[in-house]
């Protein structure tokens, strides 16, 4: 019986694999199509998730739900003009000089690096750094030429965003008005036992995830800002934005944003870059040790391998995107898999227990 058991389930894994796959691909080829579509609806539907929270605030208070999704829209949406009218054009600056001052400091760097080739040469050793790193100058400086070329197209791209972001904010507003009915709609399609499983482990992991990304996010941002203020680092704000921004990527995000830092800093000041990346790594190391195991927890349940193929998989469908909701989407998927599990075997146990207790269980 043992052999026919592993037998049939090697059968339903080999005719299940080719199937899974095959709905891989649909999926990826359905994103790439409708990209902006898929976009502006993610987009809407985390915002709407996030909104959620403060407007059910308001209605434990006692308005109604209509004033209370007018209420918070109105909050962010003037919170997000000032960020937008102070913040956004310092940040655009720093950019702006960032990438003009690359080119710069690869040529400042060239002393350096002639310095170890003549002192690897005088040791016979087999080092060509200065060629290479000219290889690397000439192919920065053309790709900077390249972003500064397409500014008029930046122009264009930020009047499709602010059209955009108004249908998500509109979007946003009847999702957090009608969202739970259409929602509740959805889920009665699906077999009893799943809806409920696959509906109450989504609502986990999305809400333990982003809400929880987004303070670990701003953490970062808000203790590394004054910190490189403090290190006299240029363009500070555009730097701890870059790493708070990346904090978003769960499990590798903030190391990404701390490496590509530090190897921008280098170029420029290599003490300047070890400071920098002293500080970042122990703001990070308080950030992963203290703050995320209260806030997270292991919510997914997930093997670090399986979290990595996920988020490659995201990436590789949707782009940021798509590595943005890769992790709570493998936590729903699992535990609406445990969930189904648990129950049937509940009910297994249930029917041997009626089954022992029945009266014609002792004839």
């Amino acid at each position: 019986m043992r052999r026919l058991a592993s037998f049939q389930r090697l059968i339903i894994i080999g005719l299940g694999a080719p199937v899974v796959a095959i709905n891989v691909w649909v999926i990826s080829q359905a994103v790439s199509y409708f990209d902006h579509l898929f976009t502006v609806l993610i987009v809407a539907a985390i915002l709407a998730f996030l909104l959620n929270y403060p407007v059910k605030f308001f209605e434990r208070v006692g308005i109604s739900r209509t004033q209370a999704v007018i209420i918070v829209l109105l909050v962010s949406l003037s919170l997000l003009v000032i960020f937008a009218f102070t913040l956004v054009p310092l940040i655009f600056e720093q950019l702006q000089e960032l990438l003009q001052g690359i080119p710069a400091w690869l040529e400042r760097s060239q002393d350096n690096l002639a310095w170890l080739d003549k002192w690897a040469r005088a040791r016979r050793l087999p080092l060509d750094l200065t060629g290479f790193s000219n290889r690397i100058t000439a192919r920065v400086e053309s790709q900077v030429q390249v972003l500064a070329g397409e500014a008029f197209g930046l122009a264009l791209g930020t009047l499709s965003g602010l059209v955009d972001t108004v249908f998500v904010v509109v979007l946003a507003f009847y999702m957090l008005l009608y969202g739970k009915v259409v929602w509740r709609g959805l889920i009665e399609l699906l077999p009893s036992p799943f809806g409920s499983a696959f509906n109450a482990s989504l609502q986990l992991n999305f809400h333990n995830f982003f809400v929880t990304q987004l303070m670990l996010g701003l953490f970062m941002f808000v203790v590394l800002t004054p910190i490189f203020l403090a290190l006299r680092l240029p363009f500070a704000l555009l730097f701890a934005l870059l790493i708070g921004s990346a904090e978003l990527i769960p499990f590798i995000g903030a190391t990404l944003g701390i490496s590509l830092v530090t190897l921008l800093v280098l170029v420029q000041n290599w003490w300047l870059a070890v400071q920098t990346a002293l500080f970042a790594i122990a703001v990070q190391q308080i950030k992963d040790n203290i703050l995320a195991p209260r806030l997270l927890g292991n919510f997914t349940g997930l093997n670090p391998i399986w979290i990595f193929v996920a988020l490659l998989m995201g990436a590789e469908i949707a782009g940021f995107l798509g590595a943005l909701v890769a992790v709570p989407i493998a936590g729903t998927i699992k535990g609406t898999i445990d969930a189904i599990r648990a129950q049937q075997t509940n009910d297994v146990i249930s029917t041997v227990t009626l089954g022992e207790d029945s009266p014609h269980s002792n004839n």
